[in-house]
C-alpha cells in the first residue's frame, strides 16, 4: 500500500496540469485491490477543500466525488465510515463534517465552533454565542 498525496489526488480528478494529470493516471490504474493507494482523512479534508475553494466544485460534486472514492477498491480510504458520514450529512463542507464524525467516532458529544454555517450541523454548536 502506498499514501497518496492531495496534490496528485486534485490532479486525478481534475486534469489541469496535463503532466501531472497523466502521471496520476498512471499511477491510479496501476494500483489493485492487492496493491492500493491510501487515502488519508487529512488528505481527504484537502482535497475537498481545494475542489470546493480553488475549483469551485459544487458540494453535490465533492460529495459524489468522496463516495467514488469510498467504492474503489484499488484504494482504501481512512476511517471510511467517517467519510460517508461526513458525506450523507446536511453539512455545507464536507471538511466540516469531517471533523465532527472524527470527534464522534472519539466519544466527543458535540463539536464546538466560532462558524455560523457549521453550527447549523445536528451536535454542533457555536461557542460562545460569538
Amino acid at each position: 500500500m502506498i499514501a497518496i498525496d492531495t496534490n496528485v489526488l486534485v490532479r486525478y480528478l481534475v486534469e489541469d496540469e496535463p503532466e501531472q494529470a497523466e502521471a496520476a493516471r498512471v499511477l491510479f490504474e496501476g494500483l489493485s485491490s492487492d496493491a492500493p493507494g491510501f487515502i488519508s482523512l487529512v488528505v481527504l479534508c484537502e482535497m475537498v477543500w481545494a475542489l470546493g475553494y480553488t475549483y469551485r466544485w459544487s458540494r453535490p460534486q465533492i460529495g459524489r466525488a468522496v463516495t467514488a472514492m469510498l467504492a474503489m477498491r484499488q484504494l482504501v480510504v481512512e476511517h471510511p465510515e467517517i467519510a460517508a458520514r461526513a458525506v450523507a450529512s446536511q453539512s455545507d463542507d464536507i471538511s466540516d463534517a469531517i471533523i465532527h464524525e472524527i470527534g464522534r467516532a472519539n466519544g466527543c458529544t458535540k463539536t464546538l465552533t466560532f462558524d455560523r454555517k457549521f453550527a447549523r450541523l445536528a451536535g454542533v454548536e457555536r461557542l460562545g454565542g460569538v
